[in-house]
């Protein structure tokens, strides 16, 4: 359990920062990064939620904001191969998360007409929201694979992050009510 009673500490005012794992790095670290674009996922997912209220997408939005809680959980822990010795139940993304998000996406999907053309962001606001979603959510996957170039991420997560952007590209489509703003290559030349 999470208690915050103080929300200042001070320990990040030269610039770093505590992992998981108590490992101090500089704010700027590729972990931190990749984190904390999983953060501003969240924080756009919220935005989203504003123009979904009630409804079965922002059941799906909750779902996926507690899911990025938890990918941010397994983000911020390096060093996989030590979890064992953590003393605690370390959180990690497992494969059944991107599961679920590609039975939504499935079932999202099954009464869309397919696809003829790229689709430009924005429609409704609840879709423009979800098309910022979906770049957030890439760029957050760009961070991610690159952290995994060069230190240990949970492969699941990676997969987990690709999946969600598909998620968010799907919404949209539904948010538009099947009216999608469609590319028109070369239209104003």
């Amino acid at each position: 359990m999470v208690v915050l009673n103080k929300i200042y500490t001070k320990t990040g005012d030269k610039g770093e920062t505590a992992l998981g794992n108590g490992a101090r790095v500089a704010k700027h670290s590729a972990r931190v990064s990749a984190y904390g674009t999983v953060d501003e996922v969240n924080a756009t997912v919220g935005l989203a939620r504003l123009h979904a209220a009630g409804t079965e997408m922002d059941a799906g939005l909750a779902r996926i904001q507690n899911d990025l809680f938890d990918l941010g959980a397994d983000l911020c822990r390096p060093e996989m191969t030590k979890d064992a010795e953590a003393g605690y139940p370390v959180l990690r993304m497992l494969p059944g998360q991107s599961e679920r998000l590609e039975r939504e996406i499935d079932a999202m999907n099954a009464p869309l007409a397919p696809l003829r053309s790229f689709i430009l962001p924005g429609g409704t606001p609840l879709a423009a929201y979800l098309h910022l979603c979906r770049t957030v959510s890439r760029r957050a996957e760009r961070l991610a694979v690159e952290l995994a170039e060069s230190e240990e991420v949970n492969p699941a997560a990676i997969t987990y992050l690709n999946r969600l952007s598909d998620w968010f590209f799907v919404a949209a489509r539904v948010a538009n009510g099947g009216t999608d703003v469609l590319w028109v290559p070369g239209a104003h030349r």
